[in-house]
């Protein structure tokens, strides 16, 4: 008898695709994950004291430094966990957490 799925067999768990499944280093970097994002960093240039501690821990890599100084913000893969905003120096708070619906630059 035949195993294979076929219109007399529905598909089991066997026939399945392996899913969350780390392939190959850094293939993270191919899926965009920004749009599981409820809340968004929101980054005061003006106030930025470039100290860089919330790019260092950024743990999708979603702060853009360009010359020693954050260039942007790379929406397409931060998920908004919202660790860039608590590492920002009290006294500076560059960064704050603000709901994706309130946000009026375009995404």
């Amino acid at each position: 008898m035949s195993r294979q799925p076929g219109p007399d067999r529905l598909p089991g768990w066997r026939d399945m695709p392996a899913g969350a499944v780390i392939t190959e280093a850094g293939n993270a970097a191919r899926y965009q994950t920004g749009d599981w994002r409820s809340v968004r960093p929101e980054w005061s240039q003006e106030k930025c004291i470039q100290c860089l501690i919330c790019w260092v821990f950024c743990p999708d890599g979603a702060i853009i430094v360009k010359d020693g100084r954050i260039a942007e913000f790379d929406f397409e893969h931060c998920k908004g966990c919202g660790i860039c905003a608590q590492e920002c120096p009290p006294k500076v708070k560059a960064i704050k957490m603000v709901p994706e619906e309130e946000m009026t630059e375009v995404k």
